[in-house]
């Protein structure tokens, strides 16, 4: 290629020319000189320089012009809509020097050349100002792109565009809120070779949990079509999260979550511009557009495992060279099937926030009453605020937005950044966790719940709401003020101790937003919880789907299936995914993983449940934990529960899940349940595998020496041991004051189990709410030798500083 202090190709560009090529084109540049030999696909292309820019401007005699036009801004003598606009016409009226013109049009001839396509080449023509993406500003959709421009004349034009899209109003707005100097900045342009994902898909990836800052995972997102439609977000994309740490081993697929979007339209190239009889130049058509997606594309996901894989190693690849956390765009051709990374900057919200700051957290929760959910989505950030809606469907109507409300709308864009740094929070009906919506509420700091696909449907200007954002990855919008609690969590410091304090985690949406605690692992999660929110259906309906005779639990089955071959691989999927995530959020400790202890009536409940259970008087003591595994009512159940335990060890690669029985009462129904568990792929001991058991049945506590012989830990159900203990229903509110799990006779049992099993070389812990509530028990657990105590999140800084204390 030709090369000017005007042009350079991108093989010639390194970070460090920031000031000549912008920080887009800068980085562009970096990876295709560094990284291409790493197995990384970047298209190929060319940047102007700032020295063209500064030549345009020279030229057309714009500097002197713009500077006044700003000035007369500033002062208040003309408004920022007429200022743009004259600024903008500076640019677009302007004609190109003939030294820059020669250089672009010998660049783009040299690029066709080398890709073999003569001299007409689809290209993308973006925007890359000299003061873009760094770490405290992202100009996230200041600056325009254009996409499948082909043509000499029509790459020059879109170049001059991209000049004049330095002048947008919002463009203007954001580099003033910034306090950059609006006439110190200059813009290359990046010419890049256009990737064919119109006939494919694309999307946008970040090597790290854009809501938590958890820096062990890879979230991408993708749809259909070019990536405007994600970046914008007007579709809500496919969601994919990946492990980082097991991707160096070939043999895994450590794929953490798959969410499929509904991905309504996808951006395809438009027809061709006719050209202009009187100047034989291409007419000012656009040259993309969107189309409906097919209920096919609507039911599929993007990526193949494979795909999604590859680019979450080129993530890991490209994070480590820049030695940040980083945002990148890709784009898959649909002609020769392969991926390319497009563009790639720092993230700019987490990759800021220093060591000290990181550290302390902020926790929210939504308290005492929460009124119906109105509405619900994706949730961005963890905050949660109550206040009023002001629903603005169009960007024309922005002037009516009231400071401090909570802004509604079906879709944001940059025009939209003004009345966004006004909010208490943000709702829009589409867009995922890279859309537009998503990367400035994080940069402002504020809640918002993006692709709820209803919220201008079913919210009313004048609403008063509660946005939550503390649950998880699902936002709610809530009717009516709640009351708000707010806690500041300053985990550094904290005191060590022979005693460990592990997490109770149920929710593996939630599980990432715990990274930073000093935790020693996760001491009990909950089977139930992910049964009954991301799977709800009974596994035994799966199994004999066919058999089902509730028609309308057969449509609903059918519905939440769709995409699964085999209805039991529904179960198996979700469930062993569900544990992923909680795994890997405490990835290499252990996390104890409790099989199913629904009880049966629990049971019923679920989707299908009631045609597989029975009915019975007092559940609680009933058909319940280790009882159902072997039994012929629910071994094929229990047979999904393995399968998913297996997958999650042996294919994800979670070998730090222990697997824990509940509600096991007698030593024959133990070795039981180990045979069933074997004859499911599950044996103790291979490939590391440990099995605990429940201890809260006086039982478990009595026959400890023999239990112990089948266990390889013991975990404390205060509840339960207590119930059981004592007599007295943990329910009745009649006997509530005499249910005390530090009652002498519960503390004996305790004191009994955790002697036995220090003997045995058990671990035992203990997952009950005692220790969170009291602050001496926590301590007398403690003096009694336990291994572990395992708290809810919230309570674990005043626990471990507690047992400190003894």
């Amino acid at each position: 290629m030709h090369e000017t202090k005007l042009v350079r190709n991108f093989k010639d560009i390194r970070r460090s020319d920031g000031a000549l090529v912008g920080g887009k084109n800068a980085s562009l540049g970096e990876m295709i000189s560094t990284l291409t030999n790493k197995g990384i696909a970047i298209p190929p292309g060319f940047a102007t320089t700032s020295h063209a820019y500064w030549q345009y401007l020279d030229a057309n005699a714009i500097r002197e012009k713009m500077a006044d036009l700003i000035a007369e801004w500033q002062t208040g003598k003309a408004t920022l809509s007429e200022t743009g606009d004259a600024i903008r016409k500076l640019f677009l009226r302007g004609t190109w020097p003939k030294e820059v013109d020669t250089a672009i049009r010998a660049a783009y001839r040299d690029l066709s050349r080398a890709v073999g396509a003569a001299d007409c080449l689809g290209v993308a023509v973006r925007s890359s100002a000299t003061a873009e993406d760094l770490p405290d500003a992202s100009f996230a959709g200041q600056l325009e792109s254009y996409l499948n421009i082909s043509g000499e004349d029509a790459v020059l034009q879109a170049c001059r565009r991209c000049y004049a899209s330095l002048f947008t109003d919002r463009a203007i707005s954001y580099r003033q809120t910034k306090g950059f100097d609006h006439s110190s900045i200059a813009l290359s342009v990046g010419v890049q070779m256009m990737v064919r994902s119109d006939t494919s898909g694309s999307g946008v990836m970040f090597s790290i949990d854009t809501e938590s800052g958890f820096d062990k995972v890879v979230l991408i997102n993708a749809a259909w079509g070019l990536g405007e439609n994600v970046v914008q977000g007007t579709v809500n994309p496919d969601e994919y999260q990946v492990f980082k740490p097991l991707l160096g081993e070939a043999s895994l697929v450590p794929i953490l979550e798959k969410k499929r979007g509904e991905k309504e339209m996808k951006m395809i190239y438009a027809s061709p511009a006719p050209l202009n009889a009187a100047t034989g130049s291409p007419n000012a058509a656009p040259t993309t557009r969107n189309v409906p997606t097919s209920r096919a594309e609507r039911s599929a996901f993007v990526l193949s495992d494979e795909e999604i894989l590859r680019l979450a190693r080129w993530a890991c690849t490209i994070e480590k060279h820049y030695g940040c956390p980083m945002d990148m765009e890709w784009a898959k051709d649909g002609v020769t099937g392969k991926l390319f990374i497009v563009q790639a900057r720092p993230e700019t919200v987490h990759s800021r926030r220093d060591a000290a700051e990181a550290a302390v957290f902020k926790t929210y929760k939504v308290e005492g009453h929460k009124g119906r959910v109105l509405s619900k989505g994706l949730s961005i950030g963890d905050a949660a605020v109550a206040g009023r809606i002001c629903l603005i469907e169009s960007a024309k109507d922005i002037g009516r937005f009231i400071d401090g409300s909570i802004l509604v709308t079906r879709v944001t864009d940059p025009d939209w950044v003004p009345i966004m740094r006004r909010a208490a929070a943000i709702i829009t009906d589409h867009g995922g966790r890279t859309s537009h919506a998503a990367i400035i509420s994080r940069e402002l700091g504020l809640p918002a719940v993006v692709g709820t696909g209803d919220a201008t449907y079913v919210l009313h200007t004048g609403q008063d709401v509660t946005v939550s954002c503390a649950e998880g990855d699902n936002g709610f919008v809530y009717d009516g003020v709640s009351k708000i609690v707010t806690d500041t969590v300053d985990p550094t410091g904290l005191p060590s101790g022979e005693t460990e304090v592990m997490l109770n985690l149920a929710n593996p949406a939630a599980a990432f937003r715990w990274w930073r605690l000093p935790a020693d692992g996760i001491g009990l999660a909950r089977m139930e919880f992910v049964v009954t929110n991301a799977i709800q259906v009974h596994p035994m309906a799966l199994v004999h789907f066919d058999q089902l005779q509730d028609p309308i639990d057969k449509e609903r089955i059918a519905v939440r299936t769709a995409g699964y071959k085999d209805k039991a691989e529904y179960f198996v999927d979700k469930l062993a995914h569900g544990f992923a995530a909680l795994c890997a959020a405490v990835y290499p400790k252990p996390a104890i993983l409790r099989l199913s202890d629904f009880k049966t009536n629990e049971y019923a409940n679920l989707i299908g449940g009631a045609q597989f259970e029975p009915e019975e008087d007092n559940p609680m003591l009933g058909f319940r934990g280790a009882s159902r595994y072997y039994s012929p009512r629910y071994k094929e159940g229990f047979a999904l529960e393995c399968r998913a335990i297996k997958r999650l060890r042996e294919e994800i690669g979670f070998t730090n899940a222990i697997v824990m029985v509940p509600f096991c009462r007698t030593v024959g129904e133990a070795k039981k349940v180990l045979d069933a568990m074997a004859e499911n792929g599950l044996r103790r001991g291979e490939n590391g595998l440990k099995v605990y058991v429940m201890c809260e049945i006086p039982s478990n506590v009595i026959l400890a020496e023999l239990f112990a012989e089948h266990f390889d830990g013991f975990s404390i159900g205060s509840n339960d041991l207590t119930q059981l203990t004592l007599g007295i229903d943990r329910d009745s509110e009649e006997l509530a004051d005499l249910f005390n799990e530090q009652d002498k006779a519960v503390k004996w049992m305790i004191q009994h189990v955790i002697r036995i099993c220090r003997s045995k070389g058990c671990k035992v812990g203990i997952c009950g709410q005692a220790p969170s509530d009291h602050p001496e028990f926590a301590r007398f657990l403690a003096e009694a030798g336990i291994n572990s105590i395992s708290v809810s999140p919230d309570s674990f800084v005043s626990v471990k500083r507690n047992i400190a204390l003894r």
